[in-house]
């Protein structure tokens, strides 16, 4: 899953550089950037850029992974379904596969290999020598 979660977010970062930044070609290969402000795009490229650093660095992991998610539904169904109903037919497989993959990282977590677990079990265990340490009140 640490694997998963570091391709997926990494493939997600490049998108958001290429529209925001003009890193690796600009926007869709033309060497430009997307407008400030411009909705939905210039929105949707900053949570690419930011959910594509936090996923695959594993800070936030499942919190950004669904904002992303969403943001990658809303591209598909608002921006390529109206067209035509299927993904091959409307350019919307990008989509579809980037929202999928993110809403897994939402349900399996950032993997072993993430800072959010190191952090999630050193908050569990602390938690826990807490517990022990109260007495009952029964």
């Amino acid at each position: 899953m640490s694997l998963f979660r570091i391709v997926v977010g990494l493939l997600f970062f490049c998108h958001g550089a290429s529209s925001l930044l003009g890193w690796f070609g600009g926007m869709m290969g033309t060497g430009k950037t997307i407008d400030a402000g411009t909705w939905p795009g210039w929105y949707a490229a900053v949570i690419q850029l930011v959910g594509g650093a936090l996923v695959p660095l594993g800070l936030g992991t499942r919190s950004a992974a669904f904002l992303s998610s969403g943001s990658m539904a809303y591209a598909y169904f608002h921006e390529h379904q109206p067209e035509r109903p299927w993904p091959l037919q409307n350019g919307g497989e990008l989509a579809a596969m980037f929202c999928w993959a993110l809403l897994l990282i939402v349900f399996t977590g950032p993997g072993p290999w993430a800072p959010d677990r190191l952090l999630g079990s050193a908050l569990e265990s602390a938690t826990a020598t807490e517990a022990q340490r109260r007495p009952s009140a029964v």
